[in-house]
Parts: structure tokens; C-alpha cells; sequence
């Protein structure tokens, strides 16, 4: 029986090809779309991981500026070799410690980069993520090296940098970003508080500890001595620098461009920044009847740092509270660390150390989905302290081992005639400014030929 016509059947072909063309141009076009999505977050977390590694020159600029003359090529010199030693080891082992399949603990697969990060769900390449996780990584490191500027031995600063950046760091790092044991709790910090600074303010901490005050810090009563830092304007630049950085720290921490959260992430981000900054003019005012200017950088840094944590969970009022909060806090843990006779040259500690600590848990508070002012108890509070604690109980201890067993070995304190002369000449035989600082001792011999 003949069910179509010649002519009938001949528009269904028709109409079927034009069908099959349809569907192919909509697959095509959603294709097309996929691709320039993946472009599109791949640039941007390459333009993030470079504004993170702009940050490496913010603090050689901080650390420098807060130290003295005859230290500031040897503060330069930790700065890059933080980064180029940093990257090496943690495109050897760190990063697969971090991000490798492995269990709650730890990663152990995807050494050098290699083996398959399917399990991560990424929908940019690799490379990309691998590079904004280097930057970071060596964030973590420099934070040590301005509590410990001005008398350690640079072949030691080495050593502790790398075992830093290879195994203290990787293995939080797992327990928050790889999938470990604190991301299944719920842990939240969206960019670093805890992960990046608390750790390198904890091992900063312990590595001060291990070296003890610079000499002529603390006088015989045990009252300090302020040692001024050299160039209050090369810490300033460093400081705009870092605030400048810090919007691909954590608006990049969304690894996609396409994530419209990047504008509030920023907003915030800058908000905490400038409260930070404001609070402690405010309260170095009051305390010491002028604005200080050193303290009221550190204030902009406490912001940050605080604000790091809960920059996408929080609202903008949250993340001023957040920075008000930090930036207060900041003075007071610099005049507790001084008292008990820890000498850190730059605020590090209290910046870093204590500020992400207390960023982690103010999440907890200021959340909006689960914080205690929005209903959610005291559950995410619980977790967030948990993990600050963990965190220390971690870096802390073992920290303190590595720096005694360098101090035992290599050898971590410079000698106090290195020390008095200054690093720079003493260690690598270069002054940073030599029409400018009298240089003494046999060290430094001018070529007069």
C-alpha cells in the first residue's frame, strides 16, 4: 500500500535535512559558546595568578621599607628566590600534595604536574590553575621572611622557604581546596585568611621564636628599643602595591571571568581594605596622640588579610566590620608580640598571623548563609575556630622543628659581626645603597683602578 506521495514525501526529507541542520547549528553555536566560556575564565585566572605575583614586589617594597638600609638587597634577594625556588619545588611535589587524589590528609598523585586533576572539575587548563596556585604558594613564604629579616642566614632562609612551599603549606592547602577533611566539614576560606596567611604567620611566629631578637632590640630590663625602618615611602608603595594585588587574590579565587560574583568579591575586598586602614589611624591617634603612618599601613593589610576568608560570603557592611575589626586588632597583637620578646621587624605576625586567624572566625558571624548574625547558630563558628586551630596545631610545631634542625645544621642566625655590619655586604657582598650609607669593616673593598 502506498502510505506518501512522491511530492509529500519528498517535504519530509526536506523539512527532516532542515531539522538536522537546526540541531547541528545549535550544537555548534552552544559549542562555540563553551569554548570562548573556557577562553574567557582561562584569561582570567592567568591576569589574577599575575596580579598575585605583582604582589611578590609589594612585599620586598613592605619589608624592605620596615628594615634597615644595609638589609634591603638581602630582603630583595629572599623575595625572589621565594618565588623561583618556591615555583620549582611546588611544580615538583607541592602541588600535587595540595591538589593530587589521594585521601583527607594529603595528595599523592600528579608530581611534577603530571597524572590526570579530572577529579578537580575544572573547566580550565591546568596550567592555568597550577599558576595561580604557584603565586600563592610563595605568598605563604614571604610572609616568614619579614618576622625573620635582618638576622637570618640566607642559606637557612633558603632551606625552611622550600620545605615551606613544598609540605607546610600543600598539606592545609589539601585539607581546604583538595577536597580534605576541613572542606568536608564545611570550612569556608574563599581565598587564603587561614590557607596562605595564618599558616605563614604561624610558621613566621615560630621561626622568630627559634632566632631571637635582633641585637640592641630589648634592653637589659627588657624594655624595647623602636628600630626604624629606612624608607616609610618604599613601605607605602609596597602597601598600595599589595592592595592593588589583592583584587586578583581574591576576585580571582572564582577562577571564572563568567562568575559575576568577581564585582561584590572586589567590592568587599576593597572595603575591608580601606575600614582596615581607617581604624587604625583612628586608634594609633588616640593611643599615641599622632596617626601613625607605619600602623595605619598595617592597618590596610589587617583589612585584607581578614577579609580574604569571607570575601564572597559576606555582605558589604559585613566586610567593613571585618576590616574595622582587623585593623583595630592589628595595633594591639604588635605591642602583645613586642612585650613577650618577639622582635618582628614588619607586623607580620599580627598582620598575617593573628588577622587571618580572626578573619577565619569572624565568617563564622558575618556569613551570610550560615553566620551567627543570619540565623545560623553557632555551627559555622565552631568550624571556622576548629579549623584556625588545626591550622596552628599544624604549622606551629612543626615549624619550630624545622627551624631548630636548620639552626642545628645550616645554620640559621647570621653572626652578630654579619648582623651589625648588615646582610647585604655580608652575604652577598653588595650594598643597596652605596653613595648614600658608610659602610665599615673589611668586607666592602672599592675597586679604585
Amino acid at each position: 500500500m502506498k502510505i506518501f506521495g512522491t511530492k509529500r514525501t519528498g517535504l519530509l526529507v526536506f523539512l527532516l535535512v532542515l531539522f538536522l541542520f537546526a540541531c547541528t547549528g545549535v550544537a555548534s553555536a552552544q559549542d562555540d559558546v563553551q569554548s570562548l566560556s573556557v577562553a574567557i575564565n582561562t584569561l582570567w585566572v592567568l591576569l589574577a595568578a599575575f596580579l598575585v605575583f605583582f604582589m611578590q614586589a609589594g612585599f620586598a617594597m613592605v619589608e624592605a621599607g620596615y628594615t634597615r638600609a644595609k638589609n634591603a638587597g638581602n630582603i630583595v634577594m629572599k623575595n625572589i628566590m621565594d618565588f623561583s625556588a618556591g615555583s620549582i619545588i611546588y611544580w615538583a611535589i607541592g602541588f600535587a600534595f595540595m591538589f593530587g587524589a589521594g585521601n583527607g590528609f594529603i595528595g599523592f598523585s600528579g608530581f611534577f604536574v603530571q597524572d590526570s586533576f579530572a577529579h578537580l572539575g575544572l573547566d580550565i587548563p591546568i596550567y592555568a590553575f597550577w599558576i595561580f596556585q604557584a603565586v600563592f604558594a610563595a605568598t605563604a613564604a614571604t610572609i616568614v621572611s619579614g618576622a625573620m629579616a635582618e638576622r637570618t642566614n640566607f642559606a637557612g632562609y633558603l632551606w625552611y622557604s622550600i620545605f615551606i612551599t613544598g609540605f607546610i603549606y600543600p598539606v592545609v592547602g589539601h585539607w581546604t581546596w583538595g577536597g580534605g577533611w576541613l572542606d568536608q566539614l564545611g570550612f569556608v576560606d574563599f581565598a587564603g585568611s587561614t590557607v596562605v596567611h595564618s599558616v605563614g604567620g604561624w610558621a613566621a611566629l615560630a621561626g622568630a621564636i627559634v632566632l631571637g631578637p635582633r641585637i640592641g632590640k630589648y634592653n637589659d630590663d627588657g624594655s624595647p628599643n623602636a628600630i626604624p625602618g629606612h624608607n616609610l615611602l618604599m613601605a607605602s608603595l609596597g602597601v598600595f602595591i599589595l592592595w592593588f594585588g589583592w583584587f586578583g587574590f581574591n576576585p580571582g579565587s572564582t577562577l571564572a571571568a563568567t562568575d559575576l560574583s568577581i564585582a561584590m568579591i572586589a567590592a568587599t575586598t576593597n572595603l575591608a581594605a580601606a575600614a582596615g586602614a581607617t581604624f587604625s589611624m583612628v586608634i594609633s591617634w588616640l593611643k599615641y596622640g599622632k596617626p601613625d603612618v607605619s600602623m595605619t599601613l598595617n592597618g590596610a593589610l589587617a583589612g585584607l588579610v581578614g577579609i580574604t576568608a569571607g570575601a564572597a560570603d559576606v555582605s558589604l557592611l559585613g566586610a567593613v566590620l571585618i576590616g574595622a575589626t582587623a585593623g583595630t586588632v592589628v595595633i594591639f597583637a604588635v605591642e602583645a608580640i613586642d612585650k613577650i620578646h618577639v622582635d618582628d621587624p614588619v607586623g607580620a605576625i599580627a598582620v598575617h598571623g593573628v588577622c587571618g586567624a580572626l578573619g577565619t572566625m569572624l565568617v563564622g558571624v558575618f556569613a551570610l548563609d550560615g553566620g551567627l548574625l543570619y540565623g545560623g547558630g553557632l555551627s559555622l563558628l565552631g568550624i571556622q575556630t576548629l579549623g584556625v586551630g588545626a591550622v596552628g596545631l599544624w604549622t606551629f610545631p612543626l615549624a619550630f622543628l624545622l627551624f631548630k634542625a636548620i639552626a642545628a645544621t645550616v645554620g640559621l642566625r647570621a653572626t652578630a659581626e654579619e648582623e651589625l655590619e648588615g646582610l647585604d655586604i655580608t652575604e652577598h657582598g653588595s650594598v643597596s645603597y652605596p653613595d648614600f650609607v658608610p659602610l665599615y669593616g673589611k668586607s666592602f673593598k672599592i675597586n679604585r683602578s
